[in-house]
């Protein structure tokens, strides 16, 4: 008998990972593991737990139970300073500090570990958003929501990190902004050989970006797919339900440019 392949190297592992407030089970005995390199949505309704789930990796939430192993080790047991070096976090919500300079919150992470950044590297964060070095000096209400979170993205990235988390990053953009921005992070993932967990609700930006999605309903993953076996009627009923609404829409469009056409 052949041997079995050999599997993919984990970066990331939930095991039995659950999460109570109360009464209320936020998160309910996940199991499952990210492979290094690859690109996971986390997609779900509100309160489906993902954002949670998420913030348990480094360390925002503790676990009421199980346990988050990232390369190889307990985050509960890893020292603060070297797993923000080592995870990148993007917030919901930007999360730029309003009285810092644009450089001097990229450099927030490393100065906080003792490890300056100096203003070349700072610089290259920047080109590598696509924002311009001279930005640097510049404070965050100067800059426009999209330049904001491009901000962001190079503060999740000062470190160097091995794993990259995001949190909803580009909820509250514009769809022009959000598109472009979404296409950026893809190819900085490949380029810089990232691991990258995003949590989205929007089902449509999963299928674009991620080569798995996984998702959550009531604290529970209830699929695990590729985006093509998703797009085939995989997954179940509320994977379904989430993947319906961007085919939907798709179709209306298509509906509505071939009316145009024909008047």
């Amino acid at each position: 008998m052949p041997d079995s392949p050999p599997k993919p190297d984990a970066i990331l592992r939930f095991e039995q990972v659950e999460r109570r407030y109360g009464d209320v089970t936020a998160v309910a005995g996940i199991d499952c593991s990210i492979a290094r390199g690859s690109f996971v949505a986390l997609v779900g309704a509100s309160g489906s737990g993902k954002s949670t789930l998420l913030k348990m990796v480094n360390t925002l939430v503790a676990p009421s139970g199980g346990r988050v192993i990232f390369a190889g080790e307990d985050v509960t047991g890893v020292r603060q300073a070297q797993l923000r070096r080592r995870v990148g976090y993007v917030f919901q919500g930007i999360g730029l500090f309003p009285h810092f300079s644009v450089g001097e919150n990229i450099a927030i992470g490393p100065r906080l570990a003792g490890e300056p950044l100096a203003g070349a590297r700072i610089a290259e964060l920047l080109t590598l958003v696509e924002l311009e070095p001279e930005m640097a000096t510049r404070m965050p209400e100067e800059l426009s929501g999209g330049q904001r979170q491009r901000v962001g993205v190079a503060r999740a990235l000062a470190g160097d990190p091995e794993l990259l988390l995001m949190d909803e990053p580009f909820g509250a953009l514009d769809p022009i902004t959000r598109d472009a921005l979404g296409d950026k992070v893809r190819e900085l993932h490949t380029k810089l050989g990232l691991t990258t967990v995003m949590v989205t609700h929007d089902m449509a930006e999963a299928l674009l970006l991620a080569d798995r999605v996984l998702v959550m309903d009531t604290g529970s993953m209830v699929a695990d797919e590729t985006p093509a076996s998703l797009l085939a009627g995989n997954g179940g009923n509320v994977a379904q339900g989430l993947v319906s609404v961007p085919k939907q829409q798709a179709e209306k469009l298509a509906r509505m440019e071939a009316e145009g056409s024909a008047s």
